[in-house]
């Protein structure tokens, strides 16, 4: 199947080897090159056909299983993942579903500050030291109903953010409009119960339900764009997700 896959690999862009060879396989993918339960060749081969070495391949394969788009079967290999219609899901923030599902959200910038990143922001985003960031915390309503408190940290070097345009605009409409060509999103969901604080933001009792999200946002170059925790009143927010067997 490898040799149905027309790849060209760059050494000199500044693009990841493997991120190039992810995309390659995306785009077949996506284009009908590689078709639902397609099989593509062992590692070891298709590392051989491209001249590149067998970790790059596998972290390539890792990217792909990571989308939804490829599933590692044992004595198969890895295999192309059919889309199934209707559940096909893109990179997309709040705003965007809110607007698809023909609400009108709106936004309340609660704190909006350019600062220098700490550690953490810096490891989640891949940043060097001394590396500044957009840091903001939003409150989310639909139709007029608190609905989630946001708060983001953005990489600064992509586009000029202020507080008018997260109050009247999404972040990744924003973002997009920049540029920005989100191609994958490592997400984690959870719960807790809301503190005081979030509780009074939200217009909810202290100890309700929350949904929580911890996002870091990937570009088309394997950029980390930006990176997010989220709460969600529970009654207003759920999320759906196809599972695979892997063996």
């Amino acid at each position: 199947m490898a040799s149905s896959l027309d790849i060209v690999i760059d050494r000199a862009s500044p693009v990841p080897l493997y991120h190039q060879v992810a995309q390659g396989i995306e785009a077949a993918i996506r284009t009908g090159g590689l078709p639902g339960g397609a099989r593509l060749d062992n590692e070891v081969d298709l590392a051989a056909r491209l001249n590149l070495s067998r970790p790059t391949l596998h972290k390539a394969i890792e990217q792909l299983v990571q989308c939804g788009l490829v599933v590692r079967k044992r004595g198969v290999g890895a295999q192309v993942l059919a889309a199934e219609p209707g559940n096909t899901r893109r990179v997309s923030s709040h705003y965007d579903e809110m607007r698809r599902l023909g609400n009108d959200p709106t936004s309340e910038v609660i704190s909006f500050s350019h600062l220098k990143a700490d550690s953490r922001i810096r490891e989640s985003l891949n940043l060097p030291v001394n590396a500044h960031v957009y840091h903001f915390i939003r409150l989310r309503k639909v139709s007029g109903r608190p609905q989630a408190l946001m708060e983001n940290w953005v990489r600064d070097d992509i586009t000029e953010l202020d507080e008018a345009s997260l109050g009247s605009r999404g972040l990744y409409e924003i973002l997009r409009n920049a540029g920005v060509d989100f191609r994958l999103a490592n997400q984690r969901i959870g719960a807790m119960v809301a503190n005081d604080y979030q509780a009074n933001v939200l217009q909810a009792e202290a100890g309700a339900a929350l949904v929580t999200m911890e996002r870091t946002a990937i570009d088309g170059t394997g950029r980390r764009v930006e990176t997010g925790c989220h709460a969600y009143l529970a009654d207003t927010y759920a999320f759906s997700m196809t599972l695979v067997n892997r063996q």
